[in-house]
């Protein structure tokens, strides 16, 4: 087994990947014609954005958007990066609202976290014990 992909249940797929494109520099790697799925190419795991709507066709019960939620949900996407100030900057600068700025840890990471505009909290880091 092998963890394969993550997606995250949006109001606007395009509108996120164009988001994660600008704030965090990932390239799309496709958004299919109904405009209700899409991927960002993020290395060996793939990230992926689909429509609320999608969501309600797999889950009778409904799901919590995370847009729709004035707290972040319990679970975040975390991006490694050697420089955690510019890339916090840029998010910001996307559009993104800053949970925490960065922050040393005392296990050897720099650490912060933004709110992306479709909900989604974002946790960027530098390498474990870098």
């Amino acid at each position: 087994m092998r963890f394969g992909y993550t997606i995250a249940y949006v109001a606007d797929v395009a509108a996120s990947l164009d988001f994660f494109e600008r704030a965090f520099g990932f390239a799309r790697r496709f958004l299919h014609d109904s405009g209700s799925y899409g991927e960002l190419d993020t290395g060996a795991t793939t990230l992926a954005f689909a429509a609320h709507a999608l969501a309600d066709t797999n889950f009778a019960g409904g799901h919590v958007a995370a847009d729709a939620s004035p707290r972040p949900l319990g679970i975040e996407i975390a991006f490694v990066t050697d420089d955690v100030a510019a890339a916090h900057a840029r998010a910001i600068a996307a559009g993104a609202r800053e949970m925490a700025a960065p922050q040393p840890r005392p296990w050897g990471q720099v650490v912060s976290y933004v709110r992306c505009p479709d909900g989604l909290l974002v946790e960027l880091c530098t390498p474990v014990g870098g």
